[in-house]
Order: structure tokens, then sequence, then C-alpha cells
């Protein structure tokens, strides 16, 4: 057991170890001139998992930290996209105020369903667990008036773990009525992969400080320092906000919140604002607070993992999600879930178990190359989670869905991408010259889709005489190119590199049929099928739908961020044009900020289609996570599977 006052002294006696690596970080910062100063591979990695697909190749990478690139990419400027403030309100959903037996408070964020994250400090054993409780929603609404609090009776009987010397406890939590506190509040999916954040980087705190009701520190607050077990951050915290999640400014969780540090002197004796020895009947306001400690989320996994006991246990940690079981020794439950998809699961995908009707396929679209399908798959089922939850029902077992994968196949008979050699060492060719494919019908049918999707969005080019090939052609695609990027708010090379796999796949044959057979190795053979596709995925699905066994009956297609709104793509699908495919119901998501969108409603051109309008910015316009958590696509989904 470790107490509030244990822990401070932990950190300051930490804080104050490390006073030389921190001025070691100051130096490199006023070298630099950026507060992204931290070791070389953490910055890259920080950096891949920020770009992905796009940072390149790992030589790309490194010849460009030795010019200082990276850094500038992660912390050049500190605007946020608004979609900053949405994720963040959703986010903060999942936190809530521990209410202890004898009248003191603490916070705690759910990690899954039914999982709850806080300090040992707060939650030190099973029997404080027992006599405790979790409000959500304890916090001013929108108009400034109260909201209602829901309680929900925390459940060690169930589940409880705890490590006292990193200051963390999970718990599970009881139903409340019988909801799910997860199925309406959400939760956060831990990641146990490095990458997450670097020194320089905000470091955003969400809590009940001193049991108030819910707040947030989102300014001030940067990462000193990364310990071996601990991070280091400057924000504005109290002793209630024991037990909060830090988060990254992608609301991702980067550690569990458990201490201020006190300014100490050379004795060690805490010191008040004004430079006094520190006593106890000053009360904690008059110290002076220096940083604040949190134990770094990878570690408090590995710790927390490793003491579950028994097959209920570490079958309940499976709610943690693939992500978080990446790593240092997964549970008896991961690596059943694991082993289980392995069996099924090669190059092409991952079959559903039980592999019994009815039957839901989720089909991904472009730049999923290398990537782990049971990953994917966890994350597509999260959001549709989210979108059920909404509604008050319970999240569907990933297990149970179909994911073909053909993002390896797609690549390699892409080829290398231009995009890749050229998005950090700029040769200065505007975009569409950039991401334009290297065959002559794919780059015909390239520019056809950009100045189709232009046109739709309002752009009217000039005149500008005849052009003498396709090299001219692709050049003067950029001013269409650009006026997508404005109308959308997203990247022109964003947008480029999605239309050119389009096209691609749209005029190589070879191709289509190699992605469609690698499809149809990992679906359903017979039976209702509900198939979920998104963005190229849409495409290809619309193409599947020609070639399906003869038992399979698609009840329901839905169809999200998808292009088929444009001339270019229809004429040239399976189906020869916009004939509206034998499916039961057909529900296509789009968003006006999605730039593989434009086209959208289907409705006029496709006839039968339930269109879906969505109000997302920026990047998370055309996220499929965002699009399955919408309560309408998530509801249709549930329906039928």
């Amino acid at each position: 057991m470790s107490t509030l006052r244990d822990q401070q002294e932990a950190a300051a006696a930490r804080f104050a170890d490390r006073a030389p690596e921190r001025a070691e970080t100051e130096r490199k910062q006023e070298a630099l001139g950026t507060l992204v100063a931290d070791d070389p591979d953490q910055i890259e990695a920080r950096a891949e998992r920020l770009l992905g697909d796009a940072v390149g190749s790992r030589a790309v990478r490194q010849a460009a930290r030795h010019e200082g690139v990276l850094e500038r990419i992660i912390a050049e400027n500190d605007l946020q996209p608004s979609l900053f403030l949405g994720r963040g309100t959703a986010t903060a959903e999942s936190v809530g105020r521990i209410s202890l037996a004898d009248g003191g408070a603490g916070t705690g964020f759910l990690v899954g369903r039914r999982l709850l994250l806080t300090n040992n400090h707060v939650l030190p054993d099973a029997a404080s667990a027992a006599g405790a409780f979790v409000e959500f929603d304890f916090e001013l609404g929108p108009d400034g008036r109260p909201e209602a609090p829901a309680a929900f009776d925390l459940d060690p009987g169930t589940l409880f773990l705890t490590d006292a010397e990193i200051d963390a406890s999970l718990v599970a939590v009881a139903a409340a009525r019988g909801v799910v506190a997860g199925d309406k509040y959400g939760w956060n999916k831990l990641l146990k992969q490095q990458g997450k954040i670097v020194i320089g980087e905000a470091a955003n705190v969400i809590g009940h400080p001193s049991g108030r009701r819910k707040e947030i520190a989102v300014r001030h607050n940067r990462l000193l320092d990364q310990l071996p077990d601990f991070l280091h951050y400057e924000a504005d915290t109290e002793p209630g906000n024991s037990g909060s999640p830090v988060f990254n400014d992608q609301w991702e969780v980067v550690a569990l919140h458990h201490s201020g540090v006190p300014r100490t002197n050379d004795a060690g004796q805490w010191l008040t604002t004004d430079g006094a020895v520190w006593d106890r009947s000053m009360g904690d306001a008059a110290v002076a607070w220096v940083a604040n400690e949190g134990a770094r989320i990878s570690v408090v996994l590995t710790r927390l993992r490793a003491l579950a006991r028994t097959p209920a246990q570490t079958a309940l940690l499976d709610e943690l999600g693939a992500e978080a079981l990446v790593g240092a020794g997964p549970t008896e439950g991961a690596l059943r879930t694991t082993r289980t998809a392995r069996e099924s699961t090669g190059r092409t995908g991952i079959r559903a178990v039980p592999e019994t009707p009815p039957h839901l396929v989720f089909l991904h679209g472009r730049s999923q190359q290398g990537r782990d399908p049971l990953v994917l798959r966890a994350e597509w089922a999260g959001g549709l989670a989210r979108g059920l939850g909404a509604v008050g029902r319970a999240p569907l077992d990933p297990a149970r869905v179909w994911f073909p994968f053909y993002g390896d196949v797609l690549a390699e008979l892409a080829g290398p991408s231009a995009v890749e050699r050229t998005v950090i060492e700029d040769d200065g060719a505007p975009a569409a010259v950039r991401a334009a494919p290297s065959s002559t019908s794919a780059r015909a049918t390239y520019a056809a889709l950009i100045e189709d999707a232009a046109g739709l969005a309002g752009f009217r080019a000039q005149p500008s005489g005849e052009r003498e090939g396709l090299g001219d052609l692709v050049a003067g695609l950029q001013p269409a190119l650009s006026w997508l990027a404005d109308k959308s708010r997203l990247d022109d090379l964003f947008i480029a590199v999605r239309f050119r796999d389009v096209a691609l796949y749209l005029e190589d044959d070879a191709t289509r049929s190699r992605i469609l057979s690698t499809v149809l190795e990992t679906f359903p053979a017979s039976g209702p099928v509900t198939l979920v596709s998104h963005s190229l995925g849409t495409v290809v699905a619309m193409d599947l739908l020609t070639r399906l066994p003869a038992g399979v009956e698609v009840r329901l297609l839905v169809t999200a961020g998808s292009p088929l709104g444009m001339d270019s793509v229809n004429k040239r699908l399976l189906l020869g044009g916009p004939r509206r495919p034998d499916v039961g119901r057909w529900i296509n998501a789009w968003c006006p900020a999605d730039a593989v969108a434009i086209g959208a409603p289907l409705a006029p051109v496709w006839g039968g289609v339930e269109d879906v309008q969505t109000a997302k910015t920026g990047e998370s316009a055309h996220s499929i996570v965002e699009y399955l958590a919408d309560l309408r696509v998530a509801s249709a989904i549930g329906d039928e599977a």
C-alpha cells in the first residue's frame, strides 16, 4: 500500500536525480530552436506514428533526422485543428470521479467496457474498492449548468489488480440498471507501442482536482522528461487529479497521473513558493510545485497484466484491446484470441470465429500495407462499439467479423510510391505530379478522377489550349487538386494519394482481378451478409457484388467515404455504371469535408440509397472509425449483425 505522500516523496527524489538530464534537454532545445529534444529513436518513432506511411522508408527518416526535419514535423506549430476540441470532449466522457468510503475522492478512467484505471494510493486494496463508486457526467454542461451524474459501483470481486511501485490499480466496474459503463461513455484504447509522445510536446490532463467537477489542463503543459517507468510534465493539477489520464494532442493516453513534484533543497526538504522550508501545517497550497509525474502507460500495462492469475481475469483483460496486448507477454486470453486468429489468418485476412451466419464483413481501403489485420479489425470494431454505445446497445464481438485483407497485395502491385520517396525531401513538384501513377492508362484515369471530383466541388477549369501529352495533363491538374484541398481543408497530397490508388485499381485488370480474388479468399461462402466498406474498399465492394458465391445474400451494404458518386469511377466498375446492385438495404455514410466522398450523396445517382451525412472535419472526416461511430450507421449494422 502506498500513500499520496509516499508517492510525492519518491517523485521529488526522481525529479532531483534527473536535473542533469533536464539541463541537457534545455541546451538541445535552445540549440535546435524547437521544444522537441528527445532521444533520436523516440523522435523517429513519434514522427512515424504521426505521419504513418507518408514518412517513407527508414532511410529517408534517418536522413531527415540529421536536418531536424522530424522535430519540426512534430512541434513546428502549436495550432490544433478544430477536431481537437471535439475529440477531447468525447474522450472526457470516459473520465469519472471516484468517491471513497472515507469521503475522499480521486479520478479514474475507463480503459475497457468494464475496466477502470486509477492509482494504488486511491484504491490500495480490494476492500477500499468495494466501498467506492465512480461517477460519470460529474461536470458542467454546455449551458454552464451541472449535468446529472451517473454512479457505478466498483466490482473488485470480478477483477482487482494493483501495483504500489508504479501506483496503479485496475478494477472492474459493475453495471448500473443494466447499463455497462463503457457502452455509454466509451473507453480509452491503450497503446503499448512507442511513439505516443516526446519531450517538448503537450501533455493534456483530464480529471477531478480536489474532487471538483471535471476539469481539463490543456495550456502551459509540456513533457519535460522521460524516465524508464515515469514521465515528468508541467500541467496544472491538484490532489483530486490522482488517477487522471495524461494525453497527447491526439488524445491517446501516455501516462497515469499520480503525483505533483515539490521543489526541494539540497537536503531533500520541500520548499514553499517563497523559498522557505515547508511543513505540513502550511498545507499543500503553500508548496512550490515544479512538475507532475505519471507512470508510463506501457509500463502500467506490463505490470498489471503480469498480476492476472485466473483464466477469468486474463479473459477480462482482453477488453484492453489488441494494441495494448502487443509485446511484453500477452495474457492467456490474449494468446487464445491471437492464436485463434492466426490459425485462420494469412496475408489475406481473418476469418470469423465462429463462421456462423449472419455474417459481418469489414472491407478496408487503401494504405493498409504492412499492418496487422487483427489490429485493424479491432479499430473498426472499436468505432462500431462507440456508435452502438451511443444508442444503449452492447458492442459486437470482433471475433465474429470477417476481415479480408488486400493491403499488401495492392502495395505489391502498385510498386514503390513516389509520395513516400518525396514527402520529406520535396523536389518542388506539385502534389498532382508527385502522386501520379507510373502507367499511362492509370495516369489518364487518375487525371479524370481529380477533374471529376473538382468539378463536382464547383471547380471550373480555365481554358489553356491543347495539351501535348499526359505529362502536361497531369501537371495541369494542380489547380483542380488545390481547389479540392481548399474545399475539404485537407492537404493536397493527402487527396492525391487516395485518387492514385483508386485509378490503379480501376484501370489495371490484373490488379483488379488479384484484389477481388484475395478478398474472396476470406469471405463467407453462403448465408446472409452485412458488408461494410470504406474508401477504395467501396469500389472493390461494388465489383465484388458481381462475383459473390450463389449462396451469399447481402442484406445490408454500408459504404463510407466513397467515391461512387463520380462518373469517372462508375463507368469503370464491373457493373458498367451506376446500376443498383442486388442488395437488401444500402446505407452510404459521407461527409462534406471528406475529399474522397465528393460526389455524395449517392441517392440521386444510384437510387435506392439511404445517405447518412456526418459532420467531421480534417482527416477525421475520412476516418472509418468516425463513420462507424455514427449512431445511425452503427444502429443499422447492429440490426442485421
